[in-house]
């Protein structure tokens, strides 16, 4: 069956348009300063080489949250309200027509299957080295996956695919959190 994947950026505004709905300007500029401080951290802590990082979701969310407050403030909003918000109908619009448009693609290649929406998610997976020393800072990487079995087996293998940063020790999964969208939503 065909189908339409959710982007890692499409994920962070949805998320956070969706917490934001019905807080106060004051919680939403609150919002953005704890965005604001995970995205200080993110800064300071090891990079990830791979796409989306803490630091890639940080710094989405902390912009959406920020334009949130700008639109509320311009708008006069006492609550925020997405239906009031321009820009998440263009978002919307603009998604419904690439879904449209994979939509006619797939159906004009495959002969007529209808396309399937995965409802994929960013996990944050937490790993240590076997041999790891006291102290020794965990590793953190961020997985697109459909759900938290399928990301831990994307980082099981990224962790012992030939060539790869880690292959010099045996790493040890100890977390895996999901983390766009928020868990309990559903794009």
């Amino acid at each position: 069956m065909p189908v339409y994947e959710y982007h890692p950026d499409e994920l962070a505004w949805i998320s956070v348009v969706r917490r934001a709905t019905g807080l106060t300007l004051g919680e939403v500029q609150a919002q953005l300063r704890a965005a604001q401080d995970r995205e200080d951290r993110a800064l300071t802590a090891p990079q990830e080489p791979r796409k989306p990082s803490e630091l890639d979701i940080a710094m989405r969310q902390r912009l959406e949250w920020a334009r949130i407050g700008h639109v509320m403030t311009e708008q006069r909003m006492t609550v925020y309200s997405p239906g009031k918000d321009h820009r998440v109908a263009r978002r919307e619009e603009q998604r419904a027509q690439r879904m449209a448009a994979e939509a006619a693609w797939s159906e004009q290649a495959s002969g007529g299957l209808p396309v399937e929406v995965l409802r994929h998610r960013v996990y944050r997976i937490t790993a240590r080295a076997t041999a790891a020393s006291a102290g020794e800072e965990a590793l953190i990487r961020h997985v697109f996956a459909a759900s938290g079995g399928a990301a831990v087996e994307h980082a099981r293998a990224m962790f012992v695919r030939p060539g790869s940063i880690y292959q010099d020790g045996e790493y040890r999964i100890t977390a895996v959190e999901q983390i766009l969208p928020e868990p309990g939503e559903f794009p």
